[in-house]
């Protein structure tokens, strides 16, 4: 096999892109469930939260 068909093959083989890929992913899904931790725990959101549940138990029917 000469060099240029050598090449050519590790150039165009798709070999470990399937692991590459799901490598990516999963680092993107942590990393948006860090996102929306930070943000669900901001002292805002849980301001929030916690005035619709009180409202919602303190009311009556």
């Amino acid at each position: 096999m000469t060099l240029y068909h050598r090449t050519r093959t590790l150039l165009t083989s798709d070999d470990g892109m399937s692991t590459v890929e799901y490598a990516m992913g999963s680092l993107a899904a942590a990393a948006l469930a860090a996102v929306l931790y930070a943000v669900v725990n901001a002292q805002g959101v849980v301001d929030a939260i916690e005035s619709i549940i009180t409202d919602a138990l303190s009311s009556a029917p």
